[in-house]
């Protein structure tokens, strides 16, 4: 399964096994995050990914992201706001520039279905607060 062309060689249609990608992302990680991209077209990328421990204040700069929660529970934050708990069957909207954060997984896994308007490229990350993070111990990709 997977991409797949149209006569013009541009892509025309797309069949993903979701649990397979689930399985391809790894046990553990050294990153916060590691995902498993099954489309990457400039008007939009979907992906799964796992969080594996609590992620800093951080937004992105060129995607709003539809996050479907697939397994475990955590506690999102965006802003200022008060953390709400995310957990299977709940979608999480937000825009560019929002600020959110992982601040505690209380049910591991913790995997997310993830489409990005458009696309999210994998450094596009920027920390609220200087020394919490960077491109590459947020996020780790798998094929």
């Amino acid at each position: 399964m997977g991409e797949a062309t149209s006569g013009d060689g541009s892509p025309g249609h797309a069949v993903f096994d979701v649990a397979a990608g689930v399985r391809a992302l790894p046990e553990t990680a050294d990153t916060m995050v590691a995902d498993h991209r099954f489309t990457d077209d400039p008007a939009a990328s979907a992906r799964v990914f796992r969080v594996y421990r609590p992620t800093p204040p951080h937004s992105h700069d060129t995607c709003d992201e539809y996050l479907y929660a697939l397994s475990g529970r955590c506690l999102m934050r965006f802003g200022d706001e008060a953390p709400v708990e995310v957990g299977p069957g709940t979608l999480v909207v937000f825009k560019r520039g929002v600020v959110h954060s992982v601040p505690a997984i209380l049910e591991e896994p913790m995997v997310f279905l993830s489409v990005d308007t458009p696309r999210r490229a994998p450094r596009d990350i920027r920390f609220a607060e200087a020394g919490t993070g960077t491109p590459d111990t947020f996020m780790r990709q798998t094929e």
